[in-house]
């Protein structure tokens, strides 16, 4: 299984599948979000950090003119935004490559800009804006981490019937 998909009727939910999620990930992994404005990729962290980063879930905001928030925790979590940025060069130049492989956790929005810099295990989150409260959300697994991390998401969405 490298691929779920997953319906969500508010940002509350939103946010829910996010924080599942987060209590999945671990030092290393690597979560690739991409979709238009507005199409849930800073709730969906929201709900990662409170899980992953708990005492930093109050902090998280969308990183657009930082670039780069971090929030403290074990691991730390590492919210980029790469809306304003050109691509895989400039990202390179500002030397972001050694987070991707650190220690931490690492949501990175508008990583279609990566390029050749993402990680070959990563998963991929892509929000699909259906409605002013309906959205789409795809992961797609590349790697054997990002697989297992995967499996595990559509197991406790089973258990629970939550997702």
């Amino acid at each position: 299984m490298n691929q779920l998909q997953i319906i969500s009727h508010s940002s509350r939910h939103t946010e829910q599948v996010g924080a599942l999620l987060g209590s999945l990930l671990t030092s290393g992994s690597f979560v690739a979000l991409q979709g238009d404005l507005g199409g849930g990729k800073t709730c969906f962290t929201r709900g990662v950090v409170a899980t992953a980063a708990p005492q930093s879930a109050h902090l998280v905001a969308s990183p657009t003119y930082a670039i780069m928030n971090s929030y403290p925790g074990t691991p730390p979590v590492w919210h980029f935004d790469f809306y304003r940025l050109s691509g895989e060069n400039e990202i390179a130049e500002l030397g972001f490559e050694e987070y991707f492989f650190g220690n931490g956790i690492c949501i990175v929005e508008w990583s279609e800009r990566l390029g050749e810099l993402m990680p070959p295990d990563h998963l991929k989150v892509a929000f699909v804006y259906d409605s002013e409260n309906v959205r789409s959300i795809t992961l797609t697994a590349s790697g054997p981490e990002s697989c297992s991390i995967l499996q595990k998401l559509t197991e406790q969405q089973t258990k629970q019937n939550f997702l």
